[in-house]
């Protein structure tokens, strides 16, 4: 997600550093953090992992937003430094068997807790006429038939937080080692999930964030092979899912250009002065972006960073529409940030005392917002969003990581065009054989819902799709649409008719 003119999209001592409970002594304790006491009826489920000293899991079991599974929400705590906040939510059909689903959202900065109760989680937000926000259940949640974890990550995302001991994380591979550590406590603590296979989507952002993160699994799980006495264990990635995703900034940024100014939802008249602006500005992006590739380094990502975003979106923003779905008129100098009420709505809920309470919110937690503009800026001088992620994703597709790219195509920040056009260069051992095959219609509820193009058995090896009258959240716009795309790719099911 984006959500300001320069944005990409849009501590004290632990126990564990103590001496935790080892996993096979783990307990029900209450918590004392740095002279700070939690509420009495605040208990966590410590757990701990050998492999990981400067890492500990800290677990309650709340009963929020769908009280007919099973879920669990607390900490990863890193060191006396940083602490990532998640939300699990079991499946609804068979836990026992369904596979496991990680959801990140993007921003840099974007709580994924915004997702879940936005876009796809098992209840939805809502608010009444008297201004109370509620939450109502959601039938078309991922977690219909997987298990599903929410994860708010780096810190100072949602309710994660830092201790500000160390400079706060502000590039997705230092926040990719992170997240790893999360999924092997995670797995270690709940072991009927670990053989299961397990689903990687993100969106937007997430771009960046599911490429590096499952490289790091995939590479971990080449070395515990041969290492098998490490304590660790191999974790089951069978997909990425990336949605209206930022993953090749040298294809995708230049897309604009045809998305507002030449494609089928064009917001400026071809020979205007908006588009004759953004085609002179365009080739300059392109080739500091091409740098960028070059060096990957701060002193050339930066300054792409920055020209991209702010010569293309500050035209962009003169259409006075919704960036995230142009069917929608906005103003951001007025509007509700991200254009949307709702994301409101999300703030208001997650900072009720009773939800912070029930989800064991750490007290020294900031104040939830969806978005974090501060971490969103150290992100971009770091330059790290203009960096190509779409070499780590050849690298895993080639290995037999499966990949599905879908695009709601009323979306502007990551368009369809420039999504359809990475993937179609995406130069893995699928290249040929997914150009060569045709766009096919994709149903659902007897209505077509998008079209798709695929390589490989099944559902694909690699797999595009676009997805209509749906804009950069999916799941949100096309709720029953995007549950047949999930269910259909984690049981490799053919997408297509």
């Amino acid at each position: 997600m984006r959500f300001s003119l320069f944005a990409l999209f849009a501590y004290v001592a632990f126990p564990a550093v103590l001496g935790l409970p080892s996993v096979d002594e783990q307990q029900v304790l209450g918590l004392r953090l740095g002279g700070m006491d939690v509420d009495d009826a605040t208990t966590y489920e410590y757990v701990s992992h050998p492999a990981f000293t400067d890492y500990s899991l800290r677990i309650k079991t709340p009963t929020l937003c769908d009280d007919s599974v099973k879920q669990y929400s607390g900490y990863l705590d890193i060191a006396e430094d940083k602490h990532l906040f998640f939300w699990f939510f079991e499946s609804r059909a068979d836990p026992s068997s369904d596979p496991l689903v990680m959801w990140l959202s993007g921003g840099p900065g974007c709580s994924s807790s915004a997702g879940l109760l936005f876009e796809l989680g098992p209840c939805q937000i809502n608010k009444a006429e008297n201004g109370t926000v509620f939450t109502s259940v959601n039938p078309h949640s991922w977690n219909q038939n997987a298990n599903v974890v929410f994860l708010d990550q780096p810190a100072m995302v949602g309710y994660s937080f830092s201790s500000n001991k160390t400079a706060p994380i502000n590039n997705t591979p230092d926040a990719a080692v992170d997240v790893y550590a999360f999924l092997q406590l995670f797995l270690k603590r709940f072991d009927e999930y670990a053989t299961r296979p397990f689903h990687l989507a993100a969106e937007s952002y997430g771009g960046h964030y599911a490429p590096n993160i499952a490289s790091i699994v995939h590479h971990k799980n080449k070395e515990i092979l041969h290492a098998p006495s490490s304590g660790l264990r191999t974790i089951n990635l069978q997909s990425i899912l990336l949605g209206n995703a930022l993953t090749d900034p040298l294809i995708q940024m230049p897309s604009v250009v045809g998305y507002a100014c030449d494609g089928p939802f064009a917001v400026f008249h071809p020979n205007s002065r908006q588009c004759r602006s953004l085609r002179s500005r365009a080739p300059i992006c392109e080739r500091m972006i091409k740098a960028c590739y070059a060096r990957d380094d701060t002193a050339a990502c930066t300054p792409a960073t920055f020209y991209c975003w702010m010569s293309l979106w500050g035209v962009l923003d003169e259409a006075k529409r919704n960036i995230y779905d142009i069917r929608m008129p906005c103003d951001p100098a007025v509007d509700p940030p991200l254009c949307y009420e709702e994301i409101d709505w999300v703030d208001e809920y997650m900072r009720l005392p009773e939800v912070k309470k029930a989800l064991g919110v750490d007290p020294r937690a900031p104040e939830f917002v969806s978005c974090n503009n501060n971490l969103n800026f150290a992100f971009m001088a770091h330059g790290d969003g203009m960096r190509n992620t779409k070499s780590l994703v050849t690298e895993l597709v080639d290995e037999g990581i499966r990949l599905l790219v879908y695009a709601g195509n009323v979306d502007m920040m990551c368009n369809y065009m420039g999504e359809s056009q990475w993937i179609a260069q995406l130069p893995s051992t699928h290249k040929d054989a997914f150009n060569e095959a045709p766009f096919l219609p994709w149903t659902v509820s007897d209505r077509q819902a998008g079209v798709v193009r695929s390589a490989g058995e099944g559902a694909g090896n690699v797999t595009y799709l676009t997805v209509f009258e749906a804009g950069h959240m999916v799941p949100h716009d096309q709720p029953e649409a995007a549950l047949d795309m999930l269910n259909k790719w984690i049981r490799n099911i053919p997408l297509a008719d």
